[in-house]
């Protein structure tokens, strides 16, 4: 069993002029200890599926199971807090924070103590490669490698077991864009996560454990 499935999800959303049947009848297993990856033409339903699994909202039909439970019978804003963090293209650190309390963010929200924090926060710095020197700097001071590698660092505070990560090396060059990708392989391999990824890179795609191939909102093989 998977730590994440979904079960013939669909999803329907309305614009100004039409309904529009973003994703059909999906079905899928996503397992711990694995690097997956989803795939397709822009407009196929990755950023669809991603959201759904991130708990921004709900399918319109089917379910998506997370440790064998309906996340339409979970409060989404706890599953969102508690099960699966997710890490952005654009890297959406908060800019008037600094690397330190951009990790420590999510921590306190769960209630943590701020010197509790801070040690974790410099742990997962550390685990994601960065000097600890870093700590005290803001994000427009970083690069865009080392941003994504705060970004990785922030949703590992989160403490959950799934990381969805939507185009985690879009906005990188190529060197960088191998380092991120290590690094989530190693959270899966490594350290038991189940990361999925939503990419356009068919270089990181070909060398995930598993792809989910998407057209036209459907899963093909």
């Amino acid at each position: 069993m998977g730590i994440l499935e979904l079960h013939h999800v669909g999803y329907i959303y309305s614009t100004k002029y039409q309904k529009v049947e973003a994703l059909k009848d999906v079905s899928c297993v996503f397992e711990t200890g694995l690097l997956q990856a989803i795939v397709g033409r822009s407009g196929s339903g990755k950023t669809t599926l991603l959201s759904l699994m991130a708990g921004l909202d709900l399918p319109s039909s089917g379910e998506i199971l997370c440790a064998g439970k309906p996340t339409s019978s979970m409060k989404l804003d706890e599953y969102r807090r508690d099960k699966a963090a997710v890490i952005y293209q654009n890297f959406r650190l908060l800019p008037l924070l600094t690397v330190a309390e951009n990790v420590m963010y999510p921590m306190e929200l769960k209630g943590m103590n701020a010197r509790a924090a801070r040690k974790k926060a410099t742990e997962l710095v550390a685990r994601v490669g960065l000097p600890e020197s870093v700590l005290n700097r803001y994000p427009a001071l970083l690069s865009g490698g080392e941003q994504q590698r705060v970004a990785i660092a922030r949703a590992l505070g989160m403490d959950t077991k799934i990381l969805l990560a939507d185009e985690p090396t879009g906005n990188l060059d190529t060197a960088n864009g191998e380092n991120i990708f290590r690094i989530l392989q190693s959270l899966a391999h490594d350290n038991g996560y189940c990361v999925i990824v939503v990419t356009h890179d068919d270089g990181m795609a070909a060398r995930a454990d598993r792809i989910l191939k998407l057209e036209d909102g459907r899963a093909v093989r």
